[in-house]
């Protein structure tokens, strides 16, 4: 009698209830691609603010002195604080994708340390000009 060979068995696909959600866990590196988007698309929709803080920065002695005291607001040093962040993770993430562009560091490994590496270099660089922002040295 001839035997018939085993078939592989095939992986199982299911559908992702919402619930599913917490049991994923991203890797570094898409972290990093998420936050990517998310900071640039923060600073995209602040652009009328900041072209209204360096208009007003830019006009007359009365605007400026306006803005100085809007700005001494701690709340509105929390936004700044969020929009420098972004600013600067958008930046370490994008010279992250241009070193990934010229073949350095494309490997799972080497994604992961630049990942970790814009991480702490953003949050480190956020954390010293919010010192300096809320007057700590």
């Amino acid at each position: 009698m001839s035997e018939t060979p085993q078939k592989a068995k095939r992986p199982e696909f299911r559908n992702i209830n919402v619930m599913d959600i917490k049991n994923y866990r991203l890797p570094p590196a898409g972290i990093v691609s998420i936050l990517h988007r998310i900071s640039g698309a923060a600073l995209f929709l602040a652009l009328p603010l900041l072209l209204c803080i360096v208009t007003a920065g830019f006009g007359t002695a009365e605007s400026f002195a306006a803005l100085s005291s809007c700005l001494a607001h701690p709340l509105v040093k929390i936004v700044l604080l969020g929009l420098i962040w972004a600013t600067l993770h958008h930046a370490c993430a994008g010279v992250r994708y241009l070193v990934m562009d010229v073949h350095v560091k494309v490997s799972k490994e080497g994604g992961r340390q630049t990942a970790f590496t814009v991480l702490a270099v953003s949050l480190t660089l956020t954390a010293v000009v919010a010192a300096k922002l809320f007057n700590l040295f």
